[in-house]
């Protein structure tokens, strides 16, 4: 479009009116119209050096312009030189005229100060007046009203905020309405509501504060609450027992007889500890402030809030509830942590009940009733799960103790305690489980200590310590002259002993449980069936199956077990003794000692054939028999007679079973025949398989007659009786495979063996065809 115009341009202008184009812009540029791209545009056209001609014009009407303002100046300058001189000789008269003024000004400001302070002073004064007259009739009228604020802000200082209240009544009601159009009157009634809020706060503060401090004194109100209700259980308990007590029960409980004469001396005492105690002992009211709850609920009920005061005490006291009730995770370890526990739960409740009998509609019955539930259901679970944690029964027996005083504390106020006796039955069997494992461990040491020989007796004064501690009796024993031996060893009177200490254990968990003699004589008799049927039958277990318990030991726990099973009897008087009920009248459970020490028998003596068994099988590993040998050595092998050797003098051990009575002597008896058979059988057997062991290959007739002299010698082992009790060759019967097998290969008699081959006659009728086949081959 350049292009265009610029062509244009050429066109409209020849070439002799250039200078007059660049006269047209140079006057368009002069006059400032903008724009100036059109005129600018046409300076550049398609001619040379079209700029510097327009430039060279630019300069010449620059210079011409300059020499017109230079003479525009000329002219102008006398004219501005004589008027400068005009103005500074007018300067000086107008410095002179200033200061005149200012005198004048000065002298007329003087002369009228006083004029106006009088007039001023007389304004003020008339202006005062008519306040003063004003002011007068207006605090006549207000002064009561400022009265009764300042007695109500007195009243608040002081903290009598009930009388507060009445005056704000009065403020509101009749002076407040005289002066209503005054602000000091609006700002009065804008504050009274403030007054109220702040009274609720304060007093709802002081609520806070007794809040937190009964949260406080809790455990000291309960502690206090708990040991009155334990002296007067201690007074009531001391005066049953100078009425009615029962001596005989009383001295197997307390391990001590306490007679008449001093019962009554205790009786006397407990009386003037009682009077002293109650002078001492503290209340609730004496530990704790209640004058908060009592102004906080009147003023509550003045200000129409009664209801929300009691639905903030009551959502209060159930957060401090479940704080109360939130266990410590130590509380387990110490009996102190379960005291305090407990103390504080009381002292809540105390407190509870000290505001339900004293306050109308603060606290209800339905309310603490259904508070306490919520309450005992959360004691119960805590107390379920911090009992499973004691492992020391003494632990357990002490928060038994402090289960009883609280409930009986409680009980005192009102509130039903019957699931806490019932979870001290489940305590119990708790209290009975940690027993039991302090009682397994007190026998697993008595097992461990015991050297399993008779016990010896030197003289008359050992022999009655021994029968003083374990009931042992035998006529032919006791015919026999000093120094003598005891049949069982010193872990049966131990452990009798032990027995017994448990059953006192036991009995301590029972007593103030509030039940009769005769649930107290079922839960003994169970509580000892369970030691004896678990913990002494599992130790008794554990003692037999140990590696270092050999023979003579297994035989010597045997006679243990049953002495033990013959004191079962005396443990049972010993139960219906402390607690006075007879076994003829009461059908009472019965201890199940017999079938635990009969189980231990079974498994000794199973213990004793399986531990012969091994013993002749180290015997036969060391055989070395020459397989290939031509001829016998004409004796038996080395390690054979040494095996008959041990069996003689074993079965000799089994002489020192208990053989007092028939049934004795017919068990004793049994032991060691099914033994000795046992023997027999499992070295017939062990032969028979070193005959027929697939890796031996080949026999000599020398290996079989070599092997025939030690069958032999088992044979005669067999005829001598080692046992006695046997009915003719019953026990050589156990090597009569063996035998009809060597007779066989001996005499090589295999015509016979053919023809009379599945005759009941049969000569070798114990002969297993594939038994000689397999010794045939080799």
């Amino acid at each position: 479009m350049a292009r265009k115009s610029k062509s244009k341009l050429s066109e409209l202008y020849p070439e002799e009116n250039k200078d007059q184009i660049y006269e047209n812009a140079l006057a368009e540029i002069q006059s400032f119209e903008l724009p100036l791209g059109t005129t600018l545009r046409s300076v550049y056209d398609d001619q040379p050096n079209a700029h510097q001609r327009f430039m060279e014009k630019l300069d010449a009407c620059i210079r011409n312009h300059d020499r017109e303002i230079e003479k525009m100046c000329n002219f102008h300058h006398q004219g501005f030189v004589d008027a400068i001189t005009e103005l500074l000789k007018v300067r000086a008269d107008a410095e002179k005229l200033k200061v005149q003024v200012t005198d004048t000004n000065r002298r007329l400001q003087d002369a009228g100060k006083e004029v106006i302070a009088q007039t001023e002073e007389i304004i003020r004064c008339r202006v005062q007046q008519r306040n003063i007259t004003t002011v007068v009739e207006k605090l006549q009228l207000c002064l009561p009203v400022l009265e009764m604020y300042s007695k109500l802000k007195e009243q608040m200082n002081v903290k009598r905020y009930y009388s507060a209240l009445k005056t704000m009544e009065q403020l509101e009601n009749l002076y407040l309405p005289r002066v209503s159009q005054y602000r000091f009157c609006q700002i009065m009634i804008e504050n009274l509501p403030k007054l109220r809020e702040e009274i609720k706060e304060i007093s709802m503060s002081d609520l806070k504060d007794f809040l937190e401090s009964i949260r406080k004194h809790s455990d000291r109100i309960g502690e206090t609450a708990m040991k009155q209700a334990q002296q007067q259980k201690t007074f009531s308990t001391t005066l049953q027992r100078q009425n009615n007590v029962n001596y005989g029960r009383n001295m197997h409980l307390g391990r001590s007889r306490i007679l008449e004469s001093k019962n009554e001396m205790t009786l006397k005492r407990t009386f003037e500890e009682d009077e002293e105690y109650e002078e001492e002992i503290l209340t609730a009211q004496d530990l704790v402030d209640f004058s908060p709850v009592y102004r906080c609920l009147h003023i509550y009920s003045v200000l129409g809030d009664g209801e929300i005061f009691e639905n903030y005490y009551r959502k209060q006291r159930r957060k401090q509830a479940r704080l109360v009730l939130q266990p410590q995770s130590s509380m387990h370890e110490t009996v102190e942590g379960y005291r305090r526990y407990f103390s504080q739960i009381v002292g809540f409740f105390v407190v509870e009940d000290h505001i339900l009998h004293v306050t109308q509609g603060l606290v209800t019955r339905t309310y603490t009733d259904e508070l306490w539930n919520m309450a005992l259901s959360k004691i119960i679970a805590v107390l379920r799960t911090q009992s499973s944690y004691c492992s020391d029964p003494d632990l357990v027996l002490e928060l038994k103790n402090l289960i009883v005083v609280f409930a009986d504390t409680l009980q005192g106020y009102g509130f039903p305690v019957n699931r806490l006796f019932d979870l001290l039955f489940e305590i119990r069997d708790q209290y009975n489980e940690t027993l039991l494992k302090k009682w397994s461990g007190l026998f697993r040491d008595i097992f461990e200590a015991d050297n399993y020989s008779p016990i010896p007796v030197a003289n008359e004064e050992e022999y009655k310590i021994v029968t003083s501690k374990f009931p042992f009796q035998d006529p032919e024993l006791d015919k026999q002259s000093f120094p003598k031996k005891l049949p069982m060893s010193q872990s049966v009177p131990q452990i009798y002993i032990q027995v017994k200490e448990f059953i006192y254990a036991s009995l301590k968990f029972s007593e103030s449980l509030h039940r009769s003699s005769t649930e107290i004589d079922d839960m003994l008799r169970k509580a000892t069936n369970l030691l004896l049927t678990r913990t002494l039958s599992s130790c008794l277990q554990n003692l037999i199956k140990k590696p270092h318990i050999g023979l003579t030991e297994l035989v010597q726990i045997i006679i243990n077990t049953t002495h033990l099973e013959q004191a079962c009897k005396y443990l049972e008087d010993f139960i219906s003794n402390i607690t006075n009920i007879s076994q003829v009248t009461v059908h009472t459970a019965r201890l199940y000692g017999l079938s635990t020490f009969k189980d231990a028998r079974h498994a000794a003596e199973g213990e004793i054939y399986t531990k012969l068994n091994q013993k002749i099988d180290e015997f036969i590993q060391i055989a070395d028999y020459d397989w290939t040998m031509s001829e016998s050595d004409g004796r038996a092998s080395g390690y054979l007679m040494d095996l008959i050797n041990f069996l003689r003098s074993t079965f000799q051990v089994f002489t020192h079973l208990p053989n007092n009575n028939n049934d004795h002597a017919a068990m004793s008896g049994k032991v060691a025949q099914t033994a000795c058979m046992s023997a027999c059988q499992h070295l017939s057997t062990s032969l028979m398989q070193m005959l027929l062991d697939s890796e031996l290959k080949q026999i000599s007739m020398g290996a079989i007659q070599q092997f025939n002299l030690d069958v032999i010698q088992c044979e005669l082992f067999a005829s001598s009786e080692p046992v006695p009790g046997f009915q003719g060759d019953t026990l050589q019967l156990a090597f009569i495979d063996l035998r009809q097998l060597l007779d066989l290969f001996m005499v090589w008699d295999w015509s016979t063996y053919l023809a009379d081959y599945g005759q009941a006659t049969s000569k070798y009728l114990r002969v297993n065809p594939s038994t000689a086949l397999t010794l045939l081959e080799k």
